[in-house]
């Protein structure tokens, strides 16, 4: 019997879709402004996934290289038809709304083409495009829409609820204007819609309440995929809102057919932790539940926790960096070179508080978590961080005569040095459950920055973790640990990380 993980997939991994092809099962997410961009994963059996390529692995494919932060790749919709995997998302104050395609998942993927409007040649507004396709092969986009601007108030943003258009791929122009649809129960910002034929019917799936503690998924039925639909009675089908279930934020889901026929519900949510479960660390994850039907109509089970064992991951830089490496509106090829058996970051002039760092890392997968590397400073500055954005990060730093360790908070900055005049040592960053205390535990974890210099551990800072959560950050990423380099060149001799969810 297949074994449902939760998290399925652990750390920064949201708006997950999926699609079953033969025997197996190709879920994306989402990246925002890092790159390589758009994570594809395969599993034959949805309990063990393998990550198995990215779509966005060149220059140019998405256009990241100068959207604000929290911009860039949202929410993408995978599917196959006719031999081909499809691919839509919304490079958000990039490109616009893209269409790729590859005949394999793992790669390589197209560059993307713009989805562009019927008249003109300006992109189709919106964002978390669906793609399906009715019995005489026509496409149909199915987004939400939100117009993005900057000169919108983020609180009063301009929506027009879930929309359609028909779509000619061979020229990717619309072949109307956009048609609105059913906008779910009224809740704010529809969103992530999902197209579906299932036994003559057709089902429009949409998340609404925002993605945070209202988020929902509600769905509808028609018999056309233009509609009308008649919304379920039973919507939302699931909410953690004002629930104590340990996985909040529920929402945004994607159906698809599971191991023995079973249908199951991929989807985001966050596992958030203290006093008032007011924090999540690691951002949105993906999770799955199951389905069932009655009377035509879909039931989502609450989503259960049930995390994955321990893991550790020991890296060696003596082969090419494997796809867990990510970098921050560049690629990791761009800002760090294999020399030596070392990962080498030689610096730009950039910092950790720029759009474009010397930075290279992998997310931060577990709520316990502990990063060690080893690091040679005989020729520049850098060190381990963990990172939100550019205004919220934690970094262990070490070259120059001492070794130090900063908290960057929302424009808050604290500092921890020591002297150190030698070349090599091992830097730590490691994410702990607080100790209890006297009244109420207020926070998501805690921060410990050390270095070991000559074979002594020493202990140089605590940080409250809760400064690095979403909830804090607003971020629609998550934590991401990495090496960075600031002054001339640092070479990376290793990287251990190890964590669990206890």
């Amino acid at each position: 019997m297949t074994t449902l993980h939760n998290p399925l997939l652990n750390g920064f991994h949201p708006d997950p879709s999926v699609v079953k092809v033969g025997d197996a099962w190709y879920l994306a997410t989402s990246t925002f402004e890092y790159l390589p961009g758009i994570p594809i994963h395969r599993s034959t059996d949805f309990e063990t996934w393998e990550l198995i390529g990215h779509v966005a692995t060149r220059p140019g494919q998405l256009g990241v290289e100068t959207v604000p932060t929290g911009g860039g790749a949202w929410a993408p919709t995978i599917r196959h038809h006719d031999g081909v995997f499809h691919l839509v998302i919304t490079d958000a104050m990039g490109r616009g709304m893209l269409h790729f395609t590859a005949t394999d998942a793992a790669g390589p993927w197209s560059d993307g083409a713009l989805i562009v409007q019927q008249h003109g040649d300006e992109t189709v507004q919106g964002i978390d495009p669906d793609i399906a396709w009715d019995a005489d092969g026509q496409a149909y986009v199915t987004f939400s829409g939100l117009l993005l601007s900057g000169d919108l108030d983020p609180n009063q943003p301009m929506h027009l609820g879930i929309q359609q258009v028909r779509v000619d791929l061979e020229t990717h122009r619309a072949l109307e204007e956009p048609r609105s649809l059913w906008s779910g129960t009224g809740l704010m910002f529809p969103e992530a819609p999902h197209l579906y034929e299932i036994d003559g019917a057709w089902y429009l799936m949409i998340a609404e309440g925002g993605t945070e503690r209202g988020h929902a998924i509600s769905i509808a039925r028609g018999s056309s995929p233009e509609g009308p639909f008649e919304g379920a009675p039973g919507n939302p089908l699931v909410s953690a809102r004002s629930t104590p279930r340990p996985i909040q934020n529920t929402g945004h889901g994607d159906l698809v057919v599971g191991p023995g026929g079973d249908w199951l519900c991929v989807l985001l949510g966050v596992r958030p932790r203290s006093g008032t479960r007011a924090f999540s660390a690691l951002g949105r994850e993906t999770f799955v539940t199951s389905v069932t039907w009655a009377d035509g109509w879909p039931a989502i089970a609450p989503v259960e926790l049930s995390p994955r064992p321990r893991t550790r991951v020991e890296v060696r830089f003596d082969a090419p960096l494997d796809d867990e490496w990510v970098a921050v509106r560049r690629f990791p090829s761009d800002v760090s070179s294999r020399e030596d058996g070392c990962l080498v970051l030689r610096a730009d002039g950039s910092t950790l508080g720029d759009a474009q760092p010397v930075f290279v890392g992998r997310r931060q997968e577990h709520l316990t978590n502990e990063v060690t590397v080893r690091l040679d400073v005989s020729r520049g500055v850098g060190g381990l961080a963990v990172r939100y954005d550019e205004r919220f990060h934690v970094e262990i730093e070490s070259g120059a005569g001492a070794v130090t360790a900063r908290a960057i908070l929302g424009g808050l900055a604290q500092e921890w040095s020591r002297p150190f005049e030698g070349d090599m040592l091992d830097l730590h960053l490691a994410s702990r459950k607080p100790e209890g205390g006297v009244g109420l535990v207020s926070t998501s974890d805690v921060f410990h920055l050390g270095a070991t210099i000559d074979g002594e551990r020493i202990e140089l800072a605590e940080v409250d973790g809760r400064f690095l959560s979403s909830e804090v950050t607003e971020s629609f990423t998550g934590r991401v640990i990495g090496v960075y380099a600031v002054e001339g060149a640092v070479a990376v001799h290793s990287w251990t990380a190890e964590g669990d969810d206890e």
